[in-house]
């Protein structure tokens, strides 16, 4: 007897896919704006975070406009056939933002600890040097070239580790940003002002490393990681 395989579905997707489904109802017709989020959480019994993740896997799927500042509209043409947005992740959507925060909060928290202990002086310099970059692209407002400092500074950190599968880590959890999901997430709901908060966070981070606080360390960087999210969930939006 071949027994089925188990799978966990995302709670965004069951989200999106149940909003799919009172589309095809016809219970939001095309044009219509969908009720706001906290609205959708609280009839969903769900967090906002989750409703707020389903829209964007949506408009990903070409079923609703997300307007920022004025809501979330179904699309006056639908996708043919029986799109959803259930099964295998693609290279479009992979993991949840939500689900990718928790695990680096816990993860990095960790390597912050550790490179405390066995950072190099020659590493703190050149760490200080890529935070010093990122303030001055905070200055300026370049967000493209100040998330490219910040991956080196996250990687630097992994790196003081001196273990390489800590390393690999690092750069797994970066390239797991790398999906459209993620991406249009964060380009609908940060700003010009997250960056200014995290180069904070950051300093603070490479402060506790200096210091060789291992427990001060991590607790900077898993303070750093849930106000990222606070500002990607709480942030711009209906």
């Amino acid at each position: 007897m071949d027994l089925p395989t188990v799978k966990v579905e995302r709670l965004y997707r069951q989200i999106s896919n149940v909003l799919i489904q009172f589309i095809r109802d016809g219970h939001f017709a095309p044009g219509q704006m969908l009720p706001g989020e906290r609205d959708l959480a609280k009839q969903l019994g769900v967090s906002r975070s989750s409703v707020r993740e389903a829209l964007i896997a949506l408009e990903i799927n070409g079923w609703v406009e997300i307007r920022t500042g004025h809501g979330v509209y179904v699309r006056p043409a639908l996708p043919s056939g029986a799109e959803d947005v259930a099964g295998e992740d693609t290279a479009d959507e992979g993991i949840g933002v939500e689900a990718l925060m928790e695990a680096r909060e816990t993860i990095e928290g960790e390597i912050a600890a550790l490179a405390a202990k066995k950072a190099t002086e020659a590493q703190l310099l050149d760490i200080t040097r890529i935070l010093e970059r990122m303030e001055e692209d905070a200055a300026t407002g370049d967000m493209e070239t100040f998330h490219e400092h910040d991956r080196h500074f996250h990687q630097m950190i992994g790196a003081m580790t001196g273990n390489p599968v800590f390393v690999e880590i690092t750069d797994m959890l970066w390239r797991k940003r790398k999906t459209l999901h993620y991406a249009k997430f964060e380009r609908r709901y940060s700003d010009g002002s997250i960056i200014v908060s995290m180069c904070a966070d950051h300093r603070v981070i490479l402060e506790a490393i200096r210091s060789r606080g291992a427990g001060t360390a991590r607790q900077a960087m898993r303070r750093h990681i849930r106000n990222a999210q606070k500002c990607l969930f709480d942030g711009r939006g209906k």
